[in-house]
């Protein structure tokens, strides 16, 4: 008989992940006290300004030189996922689209024939940490989409359902179903030429919570669906009877149920399943294609149209401290939530 679980592997700060999927980047990063320009209160002296992954005394600048994030970039060909568990971030594109989402928030962003677009991570609190926790996910489009135009949806926190459940022993397990229903649980549509919106494609992301020894069933699913589980917070996970200790990622067989329990400090994990695109994939930095031919069209594209030019003022752009969670799309409509 075939077991669940067909494989483990150890998690790099990138996680390895499978088609339909690029990658998957967990940044948790506990932020000090911010100052009057939400950047960092301490001396940023010791880091590698401009490209700081450095993880110093428990959190990284990344590609920022003020506040920390992502400033102005291109992406072309594929579409990001960006859910925020802590903290807030604050977009903005060349499409004159902005907002700040977090807390729950998540963001789903078709890059499609070309975006470019900043990420800042704003420190709001000023006499207190500012701890920041997202997954950023990269998911990849079929040839006849790569070059659809930008487009970026919100899925905000009060729309994404969180399902709650107890185990025997009325120990908890909480799933927050990002992607792909569970059950009668069904989350926001994805964008319209995304391959989660297709049925048959059986994209889901879902993040999943054990109370401290909590069990929970992870059912089985359609053959052919690339499936893993990446455990990231917590202790030891039993999936199945192996275990999958913390930074770990399990590959599992789709059509094999197969049951979670937490070890005494609960366990979370992160699962991403879809089936295959099957196409080439030809990747450069924030391009991915399915030619090298295509890739070096993207760049000559990127230098010539810069994606629609870049409308802000400054390479990363942030929010007054006391705007609260919206977004502004490029047709001028407006969300705003509380």
């Amino acid at each position: 008989m075939s077991h669940p679980v067909r494989s483990v592997q150890r998690l790099d700060f990138v996680w390895d992940t499978a088609d339909p999927f690029l990658f998957c980047v967990h940044h948790d990063d506990a932020y000090p006290e911010g100052d009057a320009r939400m950047a960092p209160k301490p001396p940023l002296a010791g880091r590698n300004m401009g490209a700081d992954f450095s993880g110093i005394d428990g959190w990284s600048m990344y590609h920022g030189r003020t506040v920390p994030g992502f400033p102005q970039h291109p992406h072309r060909g594929f579409e990001t996922i960006t859910l925020v568990r802590r903290g807030l971030v604050d977009h903005s594109d060349s499409l004159g689209a902005t907002g700040r989402f977090g807390g729950g928030d998540a963001q789903w962003m078709t890059a499609g024939g070309g975006v470019v677009h900043s990420e800042m991570f704003p420190l709001l609190n000023e006499d207190s940490g500012n701890h920041m926790e997202m997954f950023q996910i990269w998911i990849n489009l079929p040839a006849e989409h790569k070059l659809v135009p930008a487009h970026y949806k919100m899925l905000w926190r009060e729309d994404i359902p969180i399902v709650e459940e107890r185990d025997a022993q009325g120990r908890r397990a909480r799933i927050t179903v990002v992607a792909g229903a569970y059950g009668e649980h069904v989350p926001p549509s994805p964008p319209p030429h995304s391959w989660a919106a297709r049925e048959a494609s059986n994209v889901a992301v879902w993040a999943i919570k054990l109370e401290p020894g909590a069990t929970w069933q992870l059912p089985a699913t359609l053959a052919g669906t690339h499936r893993r589980l990446y455990a990231f917070w917590g202790g030891s996970l039993d999936v199945g009877g192996v275990e999958l200790p913390l930074k770990h990622g399990a590959t599992l067989d789709p059509e094999l149920p197969v049951t979670l329990t937490a070890g005494d400090g609960g366990a979370e994990a992160l699962l991403l399943q879809g089936r295959p695109i099957g196409e080439p994939v030809a990747r450069y930095g924030p391009f991915v294609m399915n030619t090298t031919a295509e890739i070096r069209q993207a760049m000559v594209d990127y230098q010539r149209t810069g994606f629609g030019g870049w409308p802000w003022d400054r390479d990363d752009p942030v929010h007054p401290r006391d705007a609260g969670r919206f977004a502004r799309h490029s047709d001028g409509t407006v969300e705003e939530k509380a």
